[in-house]
């Protein structure tokens, strides 16, 4: 299971949180790309951060309907993955077979009204499903527990897909989500707080002692 931090709510002061990032624990440094057009609140432009120096991959989760534009800027800074919402386009094919021809791990996020049935399709072309336990554009929401049951049954369907959660992952329902899921993306929970190792590794040390 590895940690992904999104750093959403810092988005005011997100060069000084990618530096305090780069000396942790994390796996990956979340981008969540919205641009009012699939959900309401703004938060970043992709090409301030081709200036950062980072030694994290990106992890890049675009809340755009915008994709003809979004999906080229995250090719750019070559991340490791990049997802893209189920609901954005009727021509997902095409911008998964983008993704695929440079190198980068495709995945499909589904928000939780969304049925894990429609993704089925799609599983022999994407390498990752991203489980929305919050609806999908704002962060410090609280997780939507019916979420665990959710991911539960797409393992069922999909014993090989990797699977990511997201929103209002904290340490206490992090508990309920040891072997179920390949990716934890937290937010506020790392942070909104003085010290992001530590909250790091208390989801990491979970990991591997359940």
């Amino acid at each position: 299971m590895k940690v992904s931090v999104s750093i959403l709510k810092n988005k005011d002061k997100y060069k000084e949180t990618v530096k305090a990032l780069n000396n942790t624990n994390t796996d990956y440094i979340h981008l969540d790309i919205l641009d009012g057009t699939f959900a309401k609140e703004p938060s970043f432009e992709l090409k301030g951060f081709s200036r950062l120096r980072i030694n994290k991959p990106y992890d890049i989760h675009i809340m755009s309907t915008n994709l003809e534009f979004q999906v080229p800027e995250a090719i750019k800074l070559k991340p490791e993955i990049i997802t893209i919402e189920y609901e954005a386009s009727k021509e997902l094919d095409k911008y998964i077979d983008l993704i695929k021809e440079n190198d980068i791990k495709v995945g499909i996020a589904i928000n939780p009204k969304t049925s894990i049935r429609k993704l089925k399709k799609y599983f022999n072309k994407i390498d990752y499903v991203l489980v929305m336990s919050v609806v999908a554009g704002m962060g410090g929401q609280e997780f939507i527990p019916s979420t665990i049951r959710k991911i539960k049954k797409l393992r069922k369907i999909n014993k090989d897909i990797l699977i990511g959660v997201d929103g209002g992952v904290n340490y206490e329902n992090t508990k309920s989500l040891v072997d179920l899921v390949d990716v934890l993306v937290v937010g506020s929970y790392v942070t909104e707080t003085e010290c992001y190792e530590d909250q790091i590794l208390k989801l990491k040390h979970l990991k591997t002692t359940n």
